[in-house]
């Protein structure tokens, strides 16, 4: 597998947002490896930007690996029962990051399966992208855990990989973030992005 280098990263948010779309995410576990092709992102810009977590330069135990170097995985817990796996972007000191929304499963689908509690041997199409079609869902799907928050993702076990897609601009869409009603003028900003016609986009 051809891991993606740290340099990698070292771009502004909005266009690693769009880069990691067609890239492969990999875990490693006891259980066995799982991977996903990116298919969904949003960018998350730090200071200024009212649905990020570090609006106005917060900085608490939740947030502090933002404020870190490119690359590394930030990892958060909604509703009480959902993890979100997120790469910190943008220069250190300035907190940014990408939320990776969506996944086409690759490899390991039945362990994926078995995580999220759907019979393999039922899994058509439409059964097939509810393993990965939102924040919540892949992490399970992959068995993404808190222990794995503040990873650098060019090492095992989670890494991302150069093997997916390769994409042109016109392969990619770009619209509002989700569920972020909270935002007031952000929630209009087109920083979301995926990749056009898959169907394993979250909406």
């Amino acid at each position: 597998m051809n891991v993606i280098s740290r340099e990698f990263f070292q771009m502004s948010s909005l266009h690693l947002a769009k880069a990691l779309l067609g890239k492969t995410i990999v875990h490693e576990t006891r259980q066995g490896t799982t991977s996903g092709i990116i298919v969904e992102t949003e960018a998350y810009m730090g200071p200024e930007d009212r649905a990020a977590h570090s609006f106005g330069g917060k900085r608490t135990e939740r947030t502090k690996i933002m404020y870190e170097e490119a690359g590394h995985a930030y990892i958060y817990l909604i509703y009480g029962m959902h993890l979100c796996l997120n790469i910190v972007s943008g220069p250190k000191e300035k907190p940014e990051a990408i939320l990776i929304r969506a996944l086409e499963p690759a490899s390991g689908i039945h362990l994926m399966c078995e995580r999220r509690k759907i019979k393999p041997e039922a899994l058509t199409l439409s059964k097939k992208k509810l393993l990965t079609n939102g924040p919540g869902k892949l992490t399970k799907a992959l068995g993404i855990t808190m222990s794995l928050y503040g990873h650098c993702l060019t090492e095992q076990p989670l890494f991302l990989v150069e093997e997916g897609y390769r994409l042109n601009d016109s392969d990619i869409a770009s619209g509002p973030r989700i569920n972020i009603q909270y935002a007031q003028e952000a929630v209009h900003y087109p920083w979301r992005f995926w990749i056009k016609d898959n169907p394993f986009v979250s909406v």
